[in-house]
């Protein structure tokens, strides 16, 4: 099967400055992600999806291929996962007439996921033929029944539920709920093209622990990942 790691790094954040590239325990946060596309046994190609030069050079030094640049206008903040596929879909049938199985979708915001957890995902994807993509999770710690909007200067519930009082509830009779974590994410061009979506309707969970989920895009993260690294090294 061809399987294709896709890396989206585009140069624009402003939380963290060149945050894709910036350096954690000597190496440019990137390269963690690349790392593990590349010690996959089910990966069989690593591709880099950016705007900047400076990220396509880090990416190449590091084992990845980075065969266009992502046009400005889908390198925004406010860009979405469906312009960016679409945008490498449409370049890979024209200039190389290649199309994919399947796109493991791997932001290098995720550093600490490893090789075994994305073929894990992989193996699961292709356990399930009838799904249009896989997502990754993890347990939600801030459950959305103890949440509330405010309207009009006072609080309602953002989850409304038969019972007014379940907000009062323990956290251990309330529904298991998860949260979309960023690290794996793997969808089939069909799904893009025929759905118009990166998940369409048939999704299924892969379901991760803390480390994996770290998703770095603070300045606090940054230094919290700094600190991971250093437990993990030692």
């Amino acid at each position: 099967m061809k399987i294709l790691a896709f890396i989206p790094a585009r140069a624009g954040s402003k939380r963290v400055p060149n945050k894709n590239i910036k350096l954690l325990g000597g190496k440019p946060l990137i390269s963690y992600t690349i790392d593990a596309a590349k010690e996959s046994d089910r990966v069989n190609r690593v591709v880099v999806s950016t705007d900047s030069e400076k990220i396509a050079d880090a990416a190449k030094q590091h084992g990845a291929e980075v065969p266009f640049l992502r046009p400005e206008e889908i390198s925004k903040s406010d860009s979405t996962e469906m312009q960016f596929f679409l945008h490498a879909l449409d370049w890979f049938e024209k200039n190389e007439s290649y199309v994919p199985d399947l796109i493991v979708l791997l932001y290098p915001t995720s550093p600490f996921r490893k090789a075994e957890s994305i073929d894990n995902a992989i193996e699961k994807i292709l356990e399930h033929p009838e799904a249009d993509s896989l997502r990754s999770v993890k347990p939600c710690s801030e459950h959305p029944y103890k949440m509330w909007c405010v309207e009009d200067e006072y609080l309602k519930p953002f989850m409304k539920d038969k019972d007014p009082n379940t907000h009062t509830s323990s956290y251990h009779l309330l529904p298991t709920v998860y949260i979309q974590n960023a690290s794996i994410y793997i969808t089939k061009p069909s799904t893009i093209i025929n759905k118009k979506s990166p998940t369409g309707d048939i999704i299924i969970p892969f379901i991760m622990d803390e480390l994996e989920s770290v998703d770095i895009n603070t300045p606090r993260d940054f230094k919290f990942a700094e600190v991971l690294l250093e437990e993990l090294e030692t």
